[in-house]
């Protein structure tokens, strides 16, 4: 090529990249904040689903503490309070009233009767306070004694050598008196069984949603989602899906409640993880998502502008050879 054909070549190769960048640089700045919103809506979309799920079972439950608090006349009227009562909701695996020591006296020191099912199984009734079981030294028996009011526990594991031995989540209220001395305390348990498929249950609406399913460029929305409780130790996720927090910056975050995004490796694989909090409940839910999903909107186009601007700098140097063989 001549010289003046090199300068035309050179500056419309220029003018190329200059464009392609450009309109790069403005695609990543739209798909970034797209993103991010989508992103940061499906993680409160998944997070508000599990707090709804949740109130509905604490509405549940103080249906049955409030029929045992009107039926403490005799232990056989709270007795079938709580068996009228258990069956309406049958995802609460079982419903129990922990007793002061000799509130009835002829039940000495311990009187916790507990009724429960196991599937669908029909309800059965225990008294499960004993020396082997001193619920009244238990945390959350201490708690409602202490802030005399409605909490859920933290997450803990209960034996007893029965079916009904587990890991669990209670829903916990103290009941008063006319005088305002404390009666009992009632709670419903839920088991980590039910609150696991229930999040996967959440995760797969979300999945199905039209609005998700709208401007895929490419992504499979190959997500899932766990919870982390205030110190940050992951309590319900997928199976083989454990997921270790130990960025001091996050758990702060998990810890007051915050929102955030962050990155690391899970089972070995880069993941960006979106992060919010159940306020009702103190634990955080975290939507987990393999970094190469996220990032193929931006690795498709960015291949796509990179071919577009190889082949306009091909045409360019065709025609700038042609402009010099007519000279």
């Amino acid at each position: 090529m001549k010289r003046q054909n090199w300068q035309l070549f050179l500056t419309i190769t220029l003018a190329i990249l200059l464009v392609i960048s450009l309109s790069y640089w403005a695609f990543w700045t739209a798909m970034r904040a797209e993103t991010n919103l989508r992103y940061t809506g499906l993680q409160t979309a998944i997070a508000t689903h599990l707090e709804n799920t949740i109130k509905g079972m604490e509405m549940s439950a103080v249906n049955v503490f409030n029929a045992v608090e009107k039926n403490l006349d005799s232990p056989d009227a709270v007795i079938a309070a709580l068996q009228s009562e258990a069956p309406l909701n049958p995802n609460v695996l079982g419903y129990f009233a922990a007793f002061e020591p000799y509130y009835f006296k002829s039940e000495g020191h311990w009187f916790e009767p507990y009724v429960h099912h196991i599937g669908n199984d029909p309800y059965q009734t225990s008294l499960v306070g004993s020396d082997t079981h001193d619920y009244i030294n238990s945390p959350w028996y201490v708690s409602a004694k202490k802030t005399k009011q409605t909490f859920w526990s933290d997450p803990y594991y209960y034996y007893d050598g029965t079916d009904i031995s587990g890991h669990y989540i209670t829903f916990v209220k103290p009941i008063y008196d006319k005088k305002g001395q404390l009666v009992c305390v009632c709670g419903a348990d839920v088991t980590f069984d039910w609150l696991d498929k229930e999040l996967e249950r959440i995760n797969e609406s979300c999945r199905q949603a039209p609005q998700v399913n709208k401007y895929m460029m490419g992504r499979n929305l190959d997500f899932y989602s766990v919870v982390m409780n205030k110190e940050g130790v992951c309590i319900l996720h997928p199976s083989e899906k454990y997921v270790p927090l130990d960025d001091v910056h996050v758990l702060d975050d998990v810890k007051n409640g915050q929102t955030g995004m962050t990155q690391m490796k899970i089972e070995g694989e880069p993941c960006t993880l979106y992060y919010g909090p159940i306020e009702s409940l103190e634990w955080s839910v975290f939507l987990a998502i393999p970094t190469f999903d996220v990032q193929k909107p931006f690795l498709y186009v960015g291949a796509a502008l990179a071919l577009l601007a190889a082949i306009a700098i091909l045409m360019a140097y065709v025609i700038c050879r042609r402009l010099r063989l007519q000279a």
